[in-house]
This record gives structure tokens, C-alpha cells and sequence, in this order.
């Protein structure tokens, strides 16, 4: 990932794994296909398939997933181009 995309977006500590996420909100949701997309605080909108996503903290199911709630998240690359990989709800 390039360097300003990790400034930009503010990675913030994770109380319970000890690893870096970035931060963000779920912006959209599509119950159908159980995907979504995440902005990031510099306004960037990274999508997440979520059979894709390794889910961290109490938040584990798609169904419990809502528009608007802040999330903490990591990245990676696809052949489609970058998506979400590792999603956590900051409570």
C-alpha cells in the first residue's frame, strides 16, 4: 500500500489484537450479494466482500453489520483491485 494512502487515512491501535487498522464507515451494504463499502477517513471508498473478510471482535456476522457504523480495517490487493480484508466495528 502506498505510504500516503496509511497517512491519510490515520491508523489507529486495536485494544484487544495489538494491530494497526485503518479507520473508516461503512457507507453502503448489500444484503443480496453480502458485500459492502467502507470510506475511509480521507474519503476514499474501498469495497469488502465479506466471505472474503476475516471478521475481528465481537461483530462477526454480516447480518449484524449496519450503514454508518465506524470500523477499523486493513487492506489488500486483488485482481480487481483493493478491498477490504480484515474489518473490525469499533464499538
Amino acid at each position: 500500500m502506498p505510504d500516503d494512502e496509511k497517512t491519510a487515512t490515520g491508523p489507529i491501535d486495536s485494544s484487544t489484537s495489538g494491530s494497526k487498522f485503518y479507520e473508516g464507515t461503512i457507507c453502503r451494504i448489500f444484503g443480496g450479494s453480502r458485500t459492502g463499502v467502507v470510506r475511509s477517513l480521507n474519503g476514499r471508498d474501498i469495497p469488502f466482500v465479506f466471505l472474503h473478510v476475516q471478521m475481528v471482535g465481537p461483530v462477526r456476522r454480516f447480518e449484524d453489520l449496519r450503514e454508518g457504523m465506524r470500523v477499523g480495517f486493513d487492506v489488500g490487493w486483488t485482481s480487481s483491485g483493493l478491498r477490504v480484508s480484515v474489518m473490525r466495528v469499533i464499538e
